[in-house]
């Protein structure tokens, strides 16, 4: 790096969308010529792409702007709470910018402004897949922004809009350039998956000589050639999302759905302006592990929200022992400013929130802790995330990274991070297995 080459210090904040955003920003930045530093002493300026969807998200991204203001003094911000402007401007008036979400423009609009470009942009210097900020055998592929949804808790729909699908074609040609450059494993994100296509009206592009829906289905079936690991987040459980059950058992995709089901009781699946109904869920559940019995179904809750009753949270409880989940997110409600849901009444005491948390997470972990015992014998694919000094971490077609769990691997055989192996199930604990090299 040349003494004169601009330097940005740049953090990035909140969930895998945004991590995606700030791939598309970082690389623009590295094509043009500015170098990116991981502190702030030695950065010219710093970009923070902040989160703002829940209370401890928002106190993240403000302390992180109060230190960076502290440490380097030249601060844009970006992101999801940059949408609310006027309160970040009032809190930390030394901003040179704030831009909100998707904001990729205005965001090089204030750093040409206030630290101009060395030279012309050469797309050339970045690689043709762009900069990640994953490691190099997995990426983030996001298909679309926005959500139609209009659920009490969220704000998203006020922060990135209407669901906005990608053109099919061009997803793919990402996917392409992905799988050229080595990636073991793409991840597929969006606010709202299975909705993917129903704003374009499912329109028909071409790809590489296949006429292909934008549609849930097509994308999937149209991933799955290449022949890589494709796991699919953010699922809303409408009936079509059945329709890829058949690709899971058939090995096109991993037999792997993150649904956020958020409740089981139908009063509060109606106060959160969540359609769907327990029964009808189980119903589905049980069909598409008939289908494809290696299925792993994640999904994430929410306990306390306004006028959460015990009955209620026992129904909640009763759903987990139906549904024998495999893995389990649980959040206590948190109000978010914006959100509908903070005008409903009888608000839960923080007290209670706390303890049904922790009786929540104490019936998951008794689940949890029988369905992962029960791999033990098996044989499992698994990829490669990191060495220890106790040997190699690694990840099964069952777990996301940085959010499910791990496998642990034995031995004193070298391992290549990013490659796959195949390993024997040796132990297990309440999320995490333990395995050694198959002979």
């Amino acid at each position: 790096m040349s003494p004169t080459t601009p330097r940005i210090g740049f953090v990035s904040l909140g969930c895998p969308k945004a991590t995606v955003d700030s791939e598309q920003v970082i690389t623009r930045l590295r094509a043009e010529g500015y170098a990116i530093v991981p502190d702030y002493d030695n950065a010219d300026m710093v970009i923070i792409n902040t989160c703002g969807f829940i209370e401890s998200a928002v106190d993240e991204s403000l302390q992180t702007i109060d230190e960076a203001l502290q440490q380097n003094g030249r601060v844009i911000v970006t992101g999801c709470l940059g949408s609310r402007a006027q309160m970040i401007e009032s809190r930390f008036p030394s901003l040179l910018a704030v831009t909100g979400p998707q904001a990729r423009d205005q965001v090089m609009q204030a750093v040409h402004q206030h630290l101009p470009a060395p030279h012309d942009p050469f797309l050339e210097l970045v690689p043709k897949q762009g900069v990640r900020l994953t490691p190099r055998h997995y990426a983030y592929l996001k298909i679309s922004e926005g959500c139609n949804h209009r659920c009490s808790f969220c704000i998203i729909p006020s922060l990135r809009g209407d669901l906005t699908s990608r053109p099919i074609d061009q997803v793919l040609d990402e996917a392409q350039v992905l799988a050229a450059a080595g990636i073991r494993e793409i991840l597929v994100i969006s606010q709202d998956t299975s909705a993917y296509g129903v704003d374009c009206r499912y329109a028909t592009r071409f790809w590489q000589g296949q006429p292909l829906q934008t549609r849930f289905f097509d994308l999937a079936r149209a991933l799955g050639q290449f022949g890589l690991w494709i796991r699919l987040h953010y699922v809303y459980p409408y009936p079509h999302v059945g329709d890829v059950i058949p690709l899971m058992a058939d090995g096109a995709i991993l037999p792997y759905l993150d649904i956020p089901f958020q409740h089981a009781s139908k009063t509060i699946l109606k106060a959160m302006r969540r359609p769907g109904s327990r029964d009808r869920v189980l119903e589905r559940i049980t069909k598409w592990r008939e289908i494809c019995p290696e299925l792993v179904i994640r999904s994430t809750f929410i306990v306390g929200f306004p006028g959460e009753t015990e009955t209620d949270f026992e129904e909640l409880l009763d759903f987990l022992d139906c549904a024998q989940l495999d893995r389990v997110g649980c959040f206590t409600y948190s109000a978010v400013e914006g959100a509908a849901a903070n005008a409903l009444p009888d608000p839960v005491p923080a007290a209670v929130k706390q303890e049904r948390y922790h009786r929540f997470m104490q019936r998951q972990q008794v689940i949890s802790a029988r369905k992962l015992s029960a791999r033990i014998g098996q044989e499992l694919t698994v990829l490669v995330e990191s060495a220890t000094e106790q040997g190699f971490v690694a990840r099964s077609y069952a777990d996301a990274p940085e959010i499910d769990g791990l496998v642990h691997i034995d031995g004193d055989q070298r391992l290549s991070v990013g490659d796959f192996y195949r390993v024997e199930i040796t132990a297990a604990d309440e999320y995490d297995l333990y395995a050694r090299l198959s002979k």
